[in-house]
């Protein structure tokens, strides 16, 4: 099942060389439709990165953190 990161993670290319082609269609030059497409990705990394930033699981680290308790030494 594809997440929240994946999709960021294919939209990125995507957006960047859809948004240029469609920039250089209008008339842009390519010089000035990569900078100004470029902004689309910068944007949905600052989103994925700050808006819905990425969280540590609690679960995992309280079984990690349980398992060392049960270490016995090789004496």
């Amino acid at each position: 099942m594809t997440g929240y990161y994946d999709l960021i993670l294919g939209l990125i290319p995507l957006s960047l060389i859809g948004v240029t082609g469609v920039l250089s269609l209008v008339g842009f030059s390519v010089t000035s439709a990569v900078p100004l497409a470029a902004s689309i990705p910068v944007a949905l990394i600052g989103h994925a990165l700050f808006v819905n930033s990425p969280v540590d699981d609690t679960q995992s680290t309280t079984e990690a953190v349980d398992s060392s308790n049960s270490f016995e030494p090789a004496d």
